[in-house]
C-alpha cells in the first residue's frame, strides 16, 4: 500500500466525566484528548497498518508538542507538520448524550493555526512524493478563506499528480460561519464544489448531500429516525451525474432511535457499474448494526472512512462488498471506544465482519 496522506485540523478534546453535563462539570476537571475528522481518519489507518501521513499546522508550544506525540504514538507520519508561531490549538468540548438527551458539541477554533496558516506553507509535491491517496473533509474549508484554499490547493496538486482523492462532506452548520451574510449551507455549496471536481471518492453521511448539494433523499426523516434507505444510491447516483469525476460515493446510514441506540449501516456506489452495495447484510438483504449501548458516537464516520480507504487499497478487501462491509463494521465498533481515534485492530474488524458479535470475552 502507497502512503494516504490526510490533511486538516487535529484538536484538544474536552469532555466532562462519563455523562454528566457541562453545568455539573465546570467549574472542575475535564478530560482532554486529541481528535479532529482527517486525524482520526489517520490515526485509524495508523493502528490498522497502513502507511499513513498526518499534515495540518500546530503552535509551537507545548500544546502542540503534546499532540504532536500523541499522533507518533499510535504511527502516524507527522513530519509534514507546519508547526508556527501564529495561531492556537483549536478546542472543542463535548458533552455525551444518553437516551433521548442529545450530545452537544461547543467549537473553540476561531484562529486556530491552520485556519490562520497560509496556503504557501504546505509544499503539497514534495508532501504527496510518495502519496498514492490523499483523504480531505469539509470541515476543515469551513474554518476559514485560508483553510478553505488551502484544501483547494491540496486536491488540485494531488490530481495532477495522479494521486487519488477521497473527501468527507462532513456539513457542520456552526462552523461555516467565515462570509457575515452568507447562510452556512450556500458557502459550504459553493466551496465544495470547487473542491469535489478533483475528487475520487465522496464520502456523506445521511443529510450531508441535502445539506451541501441540496440532493435528497424522498421518504427519510432523519431527526424522526427513519432513512428511506432504498432512496440512497439515487442520491449517489446524482452526485456522479453531477460531479462524473466522482467514481464512488459512499453513504452511511444512521438511524437515531436515540442517543444511546443507533441503526447503523453504509451503502457504496460503484459509477462505473451503476450498483450500489449496502452493509450489513443477511440473507442477501440489508441489515444494519444495532447498537444500543452507544459508548461515544463522535469519529463514528471517520472511523468508516478510515476503513474504507484502508480496504480500497488492500488487495483482499478491495471489492466494493469486501470494503462497505470492512467499513461499517470499523465505525460499529467505534462506537464502543471513548475519544476520537478508533483504537480497532483489522482482527477485529475481520472478525465482526464475520459475524461474531456477541461480544463474548477472548481469553
Amino acid at each position: 500500500m502507497k502512503q494516504v496522506v490526510t490533511f486538516g485540523e487535529i484538536m484538544g478534546r474536552l469532555c466532562p466525566e462519563g455523562y454528566k453535563r457541562f453545568a455539573q462539570s465546570m467549574p472542575g476537571m475535564l478530560e482532554l484528548t486529541f481528535g479532529g475528522a482527517e486525524a482520526n481518519v489517520a490515526a485509524s489507518l495508523a493502528i490498522f497498518g497502513a502507511p499513513v501521513s498526518f499534515v495540518t499546522a500546530l503552535p509551537s508550544n507545548v500544546l502542540g508538542d503534546a499532540c504532536v506525540q500523541t499522533l507518533r504514538g499510535v504511527g502516524v507520519d507527522t513530519s509534514r507538520i507546519v508547526r508556527t508561531k501564529q495561531g492556537r490549538l483549536g478546542l472543542y468540548f463535548v458533552e455525551k448524550g444518553a437516551n433521548q438527551r442529545p450530545s452537544n458539541v461547543v467549537y473553540d477554533r476561531s484562529h486556530s493555526a491552520i485556519a490562520t496558516t497560509s496556503v504557501a506553507q504546505f509544499d503539497w509535491k514534495q508532501i504527496l512524493a510518495d502519496a498514492g491517496w490523499l483523504h480531505v473533509t469539509g470541515i476543515t474549508p469551513a474554518l476559514s478563506p485560508i483553510a478553505f484554499e488551502s484544501t483547494l490547493a491540496a486536491v488540485r496538486a494531488a490530481k495532477a499528480d495522479g494521486v487519488t482523492v477521497s473527501c468527507d462532506l462532513n456539513f457542520r452548520k456552526k462552523l461555516w460561519q467565515w462570509e457575515p451574510g452568507t447562510k452556512s449551507t450556500a458557502l459550504a455549496r459553493r466551496c465544495m464544489t470547487q473542491i469535489l471536481p478533483h475528487v475520487d471518492l465522496a464520502i456523506a453521511n445521511e443529510e450531508d448531500a441535502s445539506d451541501v448539494l441540496g440532493i435528497h433523499a424522498e421518504g427519510s426523516d432523519i431527526h424522526g429516525g427513519h432513512l428511506a434507505i432504498d432512496r440512497y444510491p439515487q442520491v449517489a447516483q446524482e452526485v456522479t451525474r453531477q460531479f462524473p469525476n466522482i467514481s464512488r460515493v459512499a453513504i452511511t446510514l444512521r438511524e437515531s432511535i436515540s442517543a444511546s441506540h443507533n441503526n447503523w449501516g453504509a451503502t457504496l456506489y460503484d459509477a462505473a457499474t451503476g450498483k450500489a452495495y449496502f452493509a450489513p447484510e443477511s440473507d442477501g438483504r440489508y441489515s444494519p448494526y444495532e447498537i444500543r449501548n452507544i459508548v461515544d458516537r463522535v469519529g463514528g464516520g471517520d472511523s468508516f472512512a478510515a476503513g474504507l480507504i484502508f480496504a480500497l487499497n488492500t488487495p483482499e478487501l478491495a471489492s466494493p462488498a469486501a470494503a462497505i462491509r470492512f467499513a461499517v463494521a470499523a465505525s460499529c465498533l467505534a462506537h464502543s471506544i471513548e475519544g476520537d481515534f478508533n483504537f480497532v485492530s483489522r482482527a477485529e474488524v475481520e472478525t465482526l465482519m464475520a459475524g461474531s458479535a456477541s461480544g463474548r470475552v477472548v481469553r
